[in-house]
């Protein structure tokens, strides 16, 4: 048998405090046995009281339990209406039972008029107000409590299932991004066997090592900032090897000092356009990459020229999927903890990327 949740033991505890202030109330407090001391009360007084507090639990746990789910929830208000009248009359009626069969009203009034006759049948008014407005108070506290118990299921089963939406499509969105990036990677490779062997078999080696990174890291949603970090510097040592002489790289990555955590593979993207747009064989050019920290805050950026692909090149017919998932992934794991600004730099041809990440 599971034990209570820490919610459902302080639902009891509330449950219980509440009961025992009601009990509190018509034992202790009410304005008879306030008068103990000066009035010697009957011994049907406190079996009517305790009778009352029985009821009133009875009726509060019955309409939260079982009318307000089975009438009301399901918009059967007239039916409920009725039965909470069904019921008024009925509580007003076993009230009057118990103080005739314990003849309470005869000895409350021998208590109060002594030496006048009781009347039988004769009604103590301002106590089957006092009861009735019990009844009410009953019926409409746990009507309230049913329905925000209601309001707070429904609330946590629509997060559960936007949680459950955020973790398909998350994963969705990294199985698109594992296939782009071998996808782009082999092709370099296959580049290099063709013009240097000794680089393509180090290029392998390095490979193998993102590959062992990208199965067993990507798969979690959450790496060590450091070993992204390291991830990068490998990405970044494999595409080296395939640039020209015209190209120049500027890089500066600060080694996390601290175990941050971070979405494995997040900054793959960026890093592929910095290549895949910004490298010319004819042409000067200059990739900037560089990531800092400040406390728990990631700030990266990348700079570089915008060079247009070959239209038979299969990397030109990808249409960014890459910088979109990542955009979105963005959206799902860091909201309003995230700040980018991507795009074409007006007074220059180059391309910018610039994102802020709080991982606190």
């Amino acid at each position: 048998m599971n034990s209570p949740t820490p919610k459902r033991k302080l639902s009891i505890l509330v449950h219980f405090l509440g009961w025992v202030m009601l009990c509190v109330v018509l034992l202790i407090l009410s304005p008879l046995s306030m008068r103990m001391g000066e009035i010697d009360l009957p011994q049907q007084f406190w079996w009517k009281q305790i009778f009352l507090i029985s009821l009133l639990i009875t009726i509060f746990y019955t309409n939260s339990e079982a009318l307000v789910p089975r009438f009301l929830l399901k918009g059967k208000n007239y039916q409920y209406l009725l039965v909470i009248l069904g019921g008024a009359f009925l509580f007003y009626g076993l009230i009057v039972y118990f103080e005739d069969f314990t003849d309470f009203a005869q000895k409350m009034h021998e208590l109060f008029n002594p030496g006048k006759p009781f009347v039988a049948k004769k009604r103590w008014i301002p106590g089957d107000v006092f009861q009735m407005l019990l009844y009410g108070i009953s019926i409409g506290l746990s009507t309230s409590v049913a329905l925000v118990s209601k309001w707070q299921k429904d609330e946590a089963f629509r997060a559960e299932l936007e949680r459950q939406r955020i973790d398909a499509e998350l994963s969705y969105l990294k199985a698109q991004i594992n296939p782009h990036f071998f996808f782009n990677t082999l092709n370099n490779i296959y580049s290099l066997t063709n013009l240097d062997k000794s680089k393509a078999q180090e290029a392998l080696l390095t490979l193998s090592r993102m590959m062992r990174y990208v199965l067993y890291e990507n798969q979690k949603n959450e790496t060590v900032l450091s070993k992204e970090v390291k991830f990068m510097e490998d990405y970044i040592e494999l595409m080296k090897m395939r640039l020209s002489p015209q190209v120049r790289l500027h890089v500066s990555l600060e080694e996390p000092k601290d175990d941050l955590v971070i979405a494995p593979m997040l900054f793959l993207p960026f890093l592929e356009n910095c290549f895949k747009h910004g490298v010319s064989t004819q042409k000067d050019c200059d990739i900037h990459i560089r990531m800092e920290l400040m406390g728990n805050t990631v700030f990266f950026e990348t700079k570089n020229h915008i060079f247009p692909l070959p239209t038979e090149s299969p990397e030109a017919k990808e249409n960014g999927i890459g910088l979109v998932n990542t955009k979105r992934r963005l959206s799902l794991l860091y909201p309003e903890k995230h700040r980018l600004k991507a795009g074409k730099n007006e007074n220059s041809e180059e391309y910018l990327v610039n994102l802020t990440i709080n991982l606190a």
